[in-house]
């Protein structure tokens, strides 16, 4: 089953957050009386740490909502028949991401680890938008790219054509699945377990650094990129746009 959070009192919406479990936490959409969740699991990247987070994903969530279904992100017979199951609803968000594969120079790094981040993530978000080509979405698309799409920094090649692919999809998606609205939010670097390649001391090093180098003085958290989500899913007249979530990374 899907997840259902119940929040009585709150204005209905029906959402799917379609959320890769290893990396990103649950998106709880505040002002969502209808907010249905999918744990993802990506098969190119599936390994040991990603099964262990999926399960303990899966183990919180039983407590707190109706349920929880766990599905394989790149099985495109799987993504149909979830949809299918699902039926109409009026706002999807992707936020898949294969962690840290194809990190690293780009003559250093394998074509397996490129052709990685391609499938778990860019290709990934194309399952769930051609599944919904019957217009079962009725409102909102909103995506997950981020800041390396429009950044020049060295070893970021891989993640920079994938991210820069999602955003440059997002206008034409727009136009062509309108009146569905289609967004993205891209961040900068988040405290999330994206990092966990990363030993603990190096990671906080590389946040402190991160930080320093922003006008807002800080890097973002979980809860900044759900903030996004939520504005871009209420935001009506918001359409082929891509929301910044970085602290000024992209302009400083």
């Amino acid at each position: 089953m899907p997840v259902l959070l119940a929040q009585p009192g709150v204005t209905a919406f029906r959402t799917v957050s379609i959320v890769f479990s290893a990396t990103w936490p649950t998106f709880w959409m505040r002002g969502c009386l209808a907010c249905w969740t999918a744990i993802v699991r990506s098969t190119p990247v599936a390994h040991s740490a990603c099964s262990r987070a999926a399960g303990r994903r899966v183990a919180a969530l039983a407590g707190r909502v109706a349920g929880v279904e766990q599905l394989d992100g790149a099985d495109r017979d799987a993504v149909a028949a979830f949809l299918e199951r699902f039926g109409p609803f009026e706002h999807l968000v992707l936020a898949f991401s294969p962690g840290a594969a194809g990190l690293g120079p780009i003559r250093e790094i394998s074509l397996d680890d490129v052709e990685t981040a391609f499938t778990a993530k860019l290709f990934a978000y194309i399952h769930y938008i051609h599944a919904i080509r019957e217009a079962k979405v009725t409102e909102s698309i909103t995506m997950i790219s981020a800041a390396s799409a429009r950044a020049a920094l060295p070893g970021t090649v891989t993640l920079a054509a994938v991210n820069g692919a999602i955003e440059r999809i997002v206008s034409p998606l727009a136009a062509e699945l309108a009146p569905v609205r289609v967004n993205a939010v891209a961040p900068g670097v988040v405290d999330t377990a994206w990092w966990s390649f990363l030993p603990e001391d190096q990671r906080r090093a590389q946040f402190d650094a991160a930080a320093s180098s922003v006008p807002a003085g800080r890097i973002a958290s979980a809860a900044d990129v759900a903030d996004a989500i939520e504005y871009l899913i209420g935001a009506r007249l918001v359409t082929g746009s891509i929301l910044p979530v970085d602290g000024g990374f992209t302009v400083a």
